[in-house]
């Protein structure tokens, strides 16, 4: 297989390249070293890398600095690869994986790295690693830690998939434990134990009648949400389950610290056993900030939409929490993300590019 890429080329055929070449979480080393190869045939860039992360930037002394972050890692091949074009001009769909999340957003960073030599505000193009695993491998979070001057800026875009809209900031995400206990017994003689899996059920009651809130943060609106997502207990066909957890994820609004959403489940299973296992804070919407507002009209001008809410968790928290504003925008339905039947429509890639180009050179 050929892994050059011609970053040159037109943004279907760049599109099609990067995602035909394989790069599940984990063995992004092929993708990573041609986007290095790629980009460092351009003298206006500087080019670094961590592991299978590449940074690219300019350095013109610009008076603002933005930073455009993709990851390059997909979750696993559905045999829908290599990617096949269906339909024809704007309303054609590129089909196969990585299309949606996140090659094309990346194919649009990388044909912009290599046009744009004098944009009139510096920019640092990352392509990073190991984002649809656990967070501890996360490529973005490591460069973070590690070379937080690869990252600094005043403004950062995120290319996940948001229908070519800008999506401001992201829910927080908690995962907990309900851990219940009970008495084993022999199935035969029920009565003499304590059945933990049943007492499960005022658990799932209670998640049954919660009303997820819907809270209004700098002007948009995030739907929360909180559900049961896992249960086990039980050792064996004959025996009575002395312990039973039911594992529940909550996605809180931005304007919650972690602490306050951990206090907001426990106080849901008072009484409970509940241990929070892991939790990330989300990220505030940012568009307050002069050069959001800025990015928000060229996008607006260009979509005619206007932002909107980013329920799910995005690595816009990474930024957050350096005290970047930042946003999500990126072609393709995230509905169709990790699905195998993931396509994205070639008229999003195109307008993505646009007003990431107007706004870069404007």
């Amino acid at each position: 297989m050929d892994t050059a890429l011609d970053l040159s080329s037109d943004l279907v055929s760049l599109t099609r390249a990067v995602c035909d070449l394989p790069s599940v979480s984990g063995d992004e080393r092929a993708l990573a070293d041609a986007i290095e190869t790629a980009l460092k045939q351009h003298a206006h860039l500087e080019v670094l890398r961590d592991g299978d992360a590449i940074v690219a930037r300019t350095t013109l002394g610009r008076s603002s600095r933005v930073v455009v972050a993709g990851h390059i890692d997909t979750v696993p091949i559905a045999d829908n690869l290599p990617t096949r074009l269906v339909g024809e001009g704007a309303q054609a769909e590129l089909w196969g994986r990585g299309t949606v999340d996140m090659k094309a957003g990346v194919a649009v960073q990388l044909a912009l790295a290599a046009e744009l030599s004098e944009p009139t505000r510096d920019v640092t193009w990352v392509f990073y690693d190991h984002e649809e695993v656990a967070a501890e491998h996360n490529g973005l979070g490591r460069i973070v830690r590690e070379h937080p001057d690869w990252v600094a800026g005043d403004f950062a875009i995120l290319g996940e998939p948001t229908n070519g809209g800008i999506e401001g900031g992201c829910n927080g995400t908690l995962r907990a434990e309900v851990r219940l206990t009970g008495v084993a017994a022999h199935s035969a003689r029920a009565w003499m134990g304590v059945n933990a899996i049943h007492a499960a059920g005022e658990v799932l009651r209670r998640l049954e009648a919660y009303t997820p809130r819907e809270i209004d943060v700098d002007g948009l609106v995030y739907r929360e949400s909180l559900n049961a997502v896992l249960v086990s207990g039980g050792t064996a066909a004959n025996i009575i389950p002395d312990a039973c957890v039911v594992t529940v994820n909550y996605r809180f609004a931005p304007s919650a610290s972690v602490e306050e959403a951990s206090a907001h489940v426990r106080e849901l299973f008072d009484g409970y056993d509940v241990v929070i296992v892991d939790a990330a804070p989300g990220a505030r919407p940012g568009l307050d900030d002069p050069l959001a507002q800025e990015f928000a009209q060229a996008v607006l001008t260009i979509t005619g939409g206007a932002p909107a809410a980013k329920y799910g968790w995005t690595d816009v928290a990474r930024f957050s929490e350096l005290g970047v504003p930042a946003v999500n925008f990126g072609p393709g339905d995230p509905l169709l993300a990790h699905k195998d039947d993931e396509r994205c429509v070639v008229g999003q890639i195109t307008v993505v590019h646009a007003a990431l180009r107007d706004w870069l050179t404007a």
